[in-house]
């Protein structure tokens, strides 16, 4: 039988991406390098890429997260900060 992928609710991969940017130390101007939450959601989490950038999308949609268009930094939302796991 098969089960569930944990993330494939982007909501609760939106959520655990979360929880990976706040755990990271803001860098200049509040900015999160991408590999600090892309890295640990796909490698440690075990997420499929599609899974990560759903919840990605879904973070940036719901006004948690500013997603510079360079591909390379994300930056928390005032909404992101008051969202929980």
């Amino acid at each position: 039988m098969k089960q569930d992928r944990p993330y494939s609710d982007p909501e609760k991969a939106a959520r655990r991406i979360m929880n990976h940017a706040r755990a990271f130390e803001l860098i200049q101007d509040g900015r999160i390098y991408i590999e600090k939450i892309n890295r640990p959601m796909i490698d440690e989490d075990k997420a499929t890429p599609a899974e990560y950038w759903a919840g990605l999308q879904y973070a940036k949609d719901q006004g948690w997260l500013e997603y510079h268009e360079s591909g390379t930094f994300v930056r928390i939302l005032q909404a992101g900060n008051d969202t929980t796991a």
